[in-house]
């Protein structure tokens, strides 16, 4: 069991997490399961939402930068779900499967990016990568495996650095924005990081 995790940690450039998993209690493994479950989960979402936008860009420049951008941070999120499904299984759990289509509304419905456009795809693509860094973060400090710990932490630095590099795009395309437009992403620094319609 310890081989497998210690295989997702190694894929990831983070320590083994060894014997620290088979230290846990069954409660323990039950919260941390639970935690990886509902990161799997999001990281599914996110995989599903960028090849969803994608079909709606245009060919335009702009549309081209925000195809570029959500391949890229597809493919880390693609890294992210099989590291965590590895842990899940490792600690004897049946990772969550990939769903045929998620619901972004609300994300919409507050104004934080739609399908309508280029850009507001890429402004909805912020606000997940927002909340996913938030979400990482407090997360993370729940799970029991210290070493887990550190597999969530780097995922949600990673969130945060999607973030930034989808602000830094709109920076490209000629927006006066702030790349990283407060020192932390937190609940209390999202709406200085996510950009209305």
């Amino acid at each position: 069991m310890s081989g497998v995790i210690a295989g997702a940690a190694t894929a990831l450039g983070l320590p083994l997490i060894g014997e620290s998993a088979e230290a846990l209690t069954t409660s323990a493994k039950r919260n941390d399961l639970k935690i990886l479950n509902n990161a799997l989960y999001y990281e599914h979402q996110a995989i599903w939402a960028y090849s969803f936008a994608a079909g709606k860009l245009t060919n335009t420049d702009v549309g081209k930068a925000v195809l570029a951008l959500a391949l890229r941070n597809q493919a880390d999120h693609k890294k992210h779900r099989d590291a965590l499904a590895t842990a899940v299984s490792s600690l004897g759990g049946n990772p969550v499967k990939a769903e045929s289509s998620y619901d972004v509304s609300s994300y919409i419905k507050k104004g934080e990016g739609n399908i309508d456009s280029d850009v507001n795809i890429a402004k909805l693509a912020l606000a997940l990568e927002v909340d996913a860094a938030i979400a990482y973060t407090l997360e993370a400090a729940k799970l029991k495996t210290p070493k887990l710990v550190t597999v969530g932490a780097s995922i949600g630095s990673t969130e945060s650095a999607h973030a930034a590099a989808i602000r830094a795009t709109f920076r490209a395309l000629g927006v006066g924005i702030e790349i990283v437009p407060a020192a932390f992403v937190s609940v209390e620094t999202r709406n200085a990081w996510v950009l209305k319609v």
